[in-house]
């Protein structure tokens, strides 16, 4: 089988990216995986699938190297992506075959969200949950912001000094990876917990992820949300620290998903089930905590994410988020080092984290993209909460196929799409009720 790369080659401070094209490796990988599908019996055996040069692109890389394509019937071309909105627009375009995806991107392009036309995209599985984090530059740590498990719940606090900053520095410039999607959420949820209006109050902006950490270098932004390694990337040059990650906003939320047009979908469904299969498993792969420094390595590859610092450990950037030797930085000198697997989310989950039994986190649920619906119609993206919501996420994530693919691997999934989000489960105490989505809306202030 030919397996190809095609990637661009970043420069060491992750700000210049060129174009180039080339194998990972001078040989192609020793499968460790036999053929359980003939490609023969598949619709569109050879497929291009994006990913995006952040620690999320792990499962496609070790499906790639370990031969879990092959083993489905796959021959795969893996097209590294300059930024989220190339993956999202490959496949609407028609240019890749499938991507990860930042999720909200799913239900947002059915909605027509910020006026775009709508289209009908897929998703049957998440790629990971967390794995993300908010980072802050210098000049907020010096207007005394601190992480937020530092301020140990007292929000009232975190609000006055984040307002104080913004009174004393009225140009606010916060970068996310995409519009419309869950980083743009998070990041204008905690704003707005902190008594901010981020309609009025600062600029978002989009920026691709290796591009973030030059623009909290330059000052033409305050900080960012974004995946990893690139909150540990600016930590290392000193040039941040992360105030929070994406799980302590929101435990338990999805990062990122697999997502096709629902068009590629009905054409090749076997396919699909194929890709499906080969993703899982490497995302149990990923989960198992003995592989996981095997994964930070292998992700550093200039075919993957490239992050890289000279002179330091070769998995210096990736490990921490991979691994879970999260370190937030700062700039007093202080250790703020947390060991903690679930930095990062690929298959298993942590007990208090199973709303049901069979539960993973590559299973979707639904009462999950209903919330994903209910901030953008809170931030103006739609011009309301949709009345057929239900229906668009039934459409959009595909938690009926996922059981059907999952079943013959012989995993157990929920039965049912919809459960309650805890209040525990998000760092205001504000639990989450699918079944009243317009009471949830009306109970913030802007």
């Amino acid at each position: 089988m030919h397996y190809r790369r095609r990637y661009f080659l970043q420069g060491m401070a992750a700000t210049t990216i060129t174009l180039g094209a080339c194998g990972l490796a001078d040989q192609a990988p020793k499968f460790e995986f036999a053929r359980a599908i003939d490609p023969k019996t598949l619709e569109k055996p050879k497929l291009v699938v994006g990913f995006v040069p952040v620690n999320d692109c792990a499962p496609f890389a070790i499906a790639w190297q370990k031969g879990l394509f092959y083993k489905y019937g796959l021959d795969v071309i893996l097209s590294r992506e300059a930024s989220w909105a190339n993956a999202r627009d490959g496949l609407i375009f028609g240019r890749l075959d499938a991507a990860p995806v930042v999720v909200g991107t799913i239900t947002n392009a059915r909605l027509g969200a910020e006026g775009a036309r709508p289209i009908p995209l897929c998703a049957a599985m998440t790629i990971h949950r967390h794995g993300n984090g908010i980072t802050m530059g210098r000049p907020l740590w010096q207007g005394g912001l601190r992480p937020l498990q530092e301020y140990q719940g007292n929000l009232e606090q975190f609000g006055r000094e984040l307002r104080q900053y913004f009174a004393q520095h009225q140009q606010q410039v916060w970068g996310v990876v995409l519009s419309a999607a869950v980083y743009e959420y998070l990041l204008r949820y905690i704003l707005a917990v902190a008594g901010i209006d981020p309609r009025k109050q600062a600029r978002i902006i989009i920026n691709p992820p290796p591009q973030m950490v030059n623009g909290l270098r330059i000052g033409s932004m305050q900080g960012y949300m974004v995946a990893e390694p690139w909150n540990t990337r600016a930590i290392s040059d000193q040039v941040s620290f992360t105030f929070a990650q994406g799980r302590e906003i929101w435990r338990g939320h999805p990062d990122r998903v697999l997502g096709v047009t629902q068009a590629f979908l009905e054409q090749n469904p076997k396919t699909y089930r194929s890709l499906v299969k080969a993703m899982i498993e490497a995302c149990r792969y990923c989960s198992d905590p003995q592989n996981r420094p095997e994964v930070a390595r292998l992700i550093t590859e200039p075919a993957f994410t490239g992050a890289r610092v000279p002179g330091l450990a070769i998995d210096t950037l990736t490990r921490p988020g991979i691994v879970g030797e999260y370190n937030y930085g700062g700039f007093d000198g202080q250790t703020r080092l947390e060991n903690q697997l679930e930095t990062t989310l690929f298959f298993d989950l942590p007990a208090d984290l199973k709303d049901d039994p069979a539960d993973h986190s590559t299973f979707l649920w639904h009462s999950q993209g209903i919330w994903l619906m209910t901030q953008a119609a809170r931030w103006g993206q739609v011009r309301e909460f949709p009345r057929d919501a239900e229906a668009i996420v039934k459409q959009s994530w595909r938690s009926d196929l996922y059981r059907d693919i999952a079943a013959e691997l012989g995993i157990d999934c929920p039965r049912e799409d919809y459960k309650l989000e805890p209040a525990g489960r998000f760092f205001d105490q504000r639990g989450f009720d699918p079944g009243d989505p317009i009471g949830y809306l009306k109970s913030f202030n802007y």
